[in-house]
């Protein structure tokens, strides 16, 4: 069984990716990759909090910003490399 701090922060890692597709828009397949980058970036946000102990707001073991930040970082990450920019040609 997971522990508290593995289950808060996959909460809020779900949260981030749920409230960025809120935003963003899309169908249910990019809500499943805004969730999954949610998750992915995360972890690695956590990952490196550790490694290069940053200790801005930690919640027990959990690093918050530094969670945080890699989350935001792989959502927008996310959202730059599937999106479908449409550009206009001027016609002469």
């Amino acid at each position: 069984m997971p522990g508290p701090n593995a289950t808060f922060g996959f909460i809020l890692a779900t949260l981030f990716g749920a409230a960025f597709h809120l935003l963003v828009g899309g169908d249910a397949r990019r809500l499943a990759l805004f969730l999954l980058s949610g998750w992915v970036g995360f972890g690695l946000g956590q990952i490196l909090g550790t490694i290069f102990e940053i200790n801005i707001l930690n919640i027990g073991a959990l690093r918050i910003v530094t969670a945080s930040f890699g989350a935001l970082v792989a959502l927008a990450a996310a959202h730059v490399l599937t999106s479908n920019p449409t550009r206009k040609r001027v016609s002469r």
